[in-house]
């Protein structure tokens, strides 16, 4: 990865991608007062250096699924081994080593009550040096999906946001039910969320005009949304941690909203278990997040424990292939 920082130019361009993912290079250009070339530049660049990619993603919740977060606690020998192994698998994301290398944390997102169970109940009860397996329910989602953390470095001023920010729309009520031309269409936007057109036809079979319609129809719905996907050093956030946060049941939905304000989060949700509140901190150093922790954290009323996890490695971030 290329050592540089990112400079203004750069942060422009994420929190545009992260405003909307597939805005095309020129009207991103039109808005930052540089050339579609600039910004194509800048984009191959920091694919490179900070690991840049567009990615469609899914609003499990729109679809009936339950996102889940699983805690395995395992042998250092085999830490990396299982993390590998539960990459390849399209319904995990944020896979990471934790907790000195014997624990692997990872995003669950599974398909159906069958999925979850064959690998809650099942596959990782019965794989060696699993020492525990403890799974837990995302209830409430304080920040996270489509409200990604770009968003919060404030690169762009109002007008800017406003002129690249697609129009809104109130997402229909009631659970969206996807067809296998949906399927296919989700697939390649996982894996490439600027995919072209033409690329979508010809995984779908269909017209582009067809496509164009059922994309947006999609979007409209809150099923599909792209985020950004950047390695956490690039942008100052070299530092990463788990909070598992145990708040007084009256004191949840304030701790959670006053986290999703934090600039630190990452992620913030309610969740089952012990600790009923979930979040992902990223910070310069472990300095700013011990002060992180003893001045923000330490000043919300309602907390009462927090268990901190730092982040040794991340093995997958989103969808994306596995790091080596």
């Amino acid at each position: 990865m290329d050592p540089r920082p990112l400079d203004p130019l750069d942060l422009n361009l994420l929190q545009a991608l992260q405003l909307d993912g597939r805005a095309p290079f020129s009207r991103i250009g039109e808005v930052l007062g540089v050339s579609d070339q600039t910004v194509a530049r800048r984009f191959r660049r920091l694919h490179g250096s900070a690991g840049l990619r567009v990615l469609g993603m899914v609003d499990e919740g729109r679809l009936g699924r339950a996102g889940w977060i699983v805690r395995l606690r395992c042998t250092p020998d085999v830490a990396e081994q299982l993390a590998t192994a539960l990459a390849r698998r399209s319904d995990t994301s944020y896979i990471d080593l934790i907790s000195g290398g014997t624990e692997v944390q990872c995003a669950m997102k599974p398909r159906s009550r069958r999925d979850r169970d064959e690998l809650l109940f099942d596959r990782l009860q019965r794989t060696p040096r699993v020492t525990s397996v403890s799974a837990h329910c995302l209830l409430h989602t304080f920040y996270g999906g489509p409200l990604g953390w770009l968003n919060k470095i404030l690169a762009l001023d109002p007008e800017q946001v406003d002129a690249l920010r697609p129009p809104r729309t109130e997402p229909a009520t009631g659970v969206v039910v996807l067809d296998a031309h949906d399927e296919a269409l989700l697939a390649v936007l996982r894996r490439d969320g600027r995919a072209t057109f033409g690329e979508l036809q010809s995984a779908t079979g269909q017209s582009e005009a067809v496509v164009r319609r059922r994309m947006e129809q999609l979007r409209s719905s809150g099923v599909l949304y792209f985020d950004v996907q950047h390695t956490g050093e690039a942008v100052g956030q070299g530092v990463g941690a788990m909070l598992w946060l145990t708040v007084a049941p009256s004191a949840l939905s304030a701790v959670g909203r006053a986290l999703a304000e934090h600039p630190e989060v990452r992620f913030a949700a309610a969740t089952t278990g012990q600790a009923n509140l979930v979040a992902s901190v990223g910070c310069p150093s472990t300095a700013a997040l011990y002060t992180y922790l003893s001045e923000r954290i330490g000043a919300l009323e309602g907390v009462q424990t927090v268990e901190t996890a730092l982040t040794l490695r991340q093995i997958k971030q989103l969808t994306f292939e596995p790091t080596r």
